[in-house]
């Protein structure tokens, strides 16, 4: 199951990937009451006690696997709380039950001021480098909007190739495989992410979530 993830920090040098606690509800929330990203993400604004039930059920999720991306300068060394660093989210899917080795991965920088800095591409990078290494992912898919062409550049930086364009929901469908090639540079490119325990991490900073 996707609890995996439950304990993981995953701290790289912009950004650093947390497990989605009920601690960062609020913050989500409040992003997504932002029409501009209920379009970029294609989703509909949820009431606050929705936004708890889906977090919950994130967390419950085998096929999802969900980190919050906080500021690693402004994070580190515990001088703000989480919600107070929140840039974004990085998720990956496991969409197709017949192959557990494909990923669809999505990423959202909601912080407009964090947008074009690199933080995207190194927080994607690192859950792409943790679904190859912990997961099993030997292949990626990203499906984003057409109107998103900083997203789709994005993605073609890490080698991703457009494979398909839906004209319907105005969707292009982007696809990676991790070859023994592409996995070294993945994993190269990852050499300075460091994996540590959320809870002892958070411990002086309160109680941890059960």
């Amino acid at each position: 199951a996707m609890k995996i993830n439950q304990n993981t920090v995953l701290q790289g040098k912009r950004v650093t990937l947390v497990p989605y606690t009920s601690a960062h509800v609020p913050r989500y929330h409040e992003w997504m009451q932002s029409e501009e990203l209920q379009r970029l993400t294609a989703s509909e604004p949820l009431s606050l006690e929705q936004e708890y039930e889906m977090q919950r059920s994130w967390r419950e999720d085998a096929d999802k696997c969900t980190f919050i991306v906080l500021d690693t300068e402004r994070w580190s060394g515990q001088a703000c709380a989480d919600e107070d660093c929140m840039v974004g989210d990085v998720n990956l899917f496991l969409t197709d039950a017949e192959d557990p080795t494909l990923g669809e991965i999505e990423i959202m920088i909601a912080e407009p001021s964090y947008r074009g800095r690199g933080f995207g591409k190194e927080a994607t990078l690192m859950m792409m480098s943790y679904g190859v290494r912990n997961l099993g992912i030997t292949k990626f898919e990203a499906k984003i909007g057409q109107e998103n062409e900083a997203s789709i550049c994005m993605f073609k930086k890490l080698h991703f190739k457009e494979v398909a364009v839906n004209s319907v929901f105005q969707e292009v469908t982007l696809r990676l495989d991790v070859s023994d090639e592409e996995r070294r540079w993945l994993l190269e490119e990852t050499n300075h992410m460091k994996e540590k325990s959320y809870a002892e991490l958070k411990l002086p900073a309160g109680v941890q979530e059960t």
